[in-house]
């Protein structure tokens, strides 16, 4: 039941679930991530630490970037299921298409310069 409820809770803030949508949709560093909502970077890592202990996304370091995704649902079968979920749900929702149609525009290397 623990593992349930993480996933429960990690999902249980509106910011985090904006997170999953636009993860969903490419790859993204923390400095998308805050660009596309809005947030502080403190604010977004710690959305992301969240998510990725509840096993809900992963990340990869690639020279000084860190990549984050979805998680492949391996470690924890309620993130999976939720995240398969994930990718129909909301998807009508006029804050997560307002997201989705601005990200092409969130590039870190407009971000951050490098």
């Amino acid at each position: 039941m623990r593992e349930f409820i993480k996933v429960m809770k990690a999902l249980s803030d509106p910011n985090r679930v904006k997170m999953i949508k636009l993860l969903q949709r490419r790859v993204l560093c923390v400095c998308e991530i805050q660009e596309a909502l809005g947030l502080a970077q403190s604010t977004a890592s710690k959305h992301l630490k969240i998510l990725e202990e509840a096993g809900l996304i992963t990340f990869s370091k690639e020279g000084l970037w860190v990549n984050y995704r979805p998680a492949d649902g391996a470690r924890n079968p309620y993130a999976a299921s939720l995240l398969g979920n994930l990718r129909h749900w909301l998807e009508q929702d006029a804050e997560v298409q307002a997201l989705v149609e601005r990200l092409p525009e969130v590039r870190r290397e407009f971000i951050c310069g490098n």
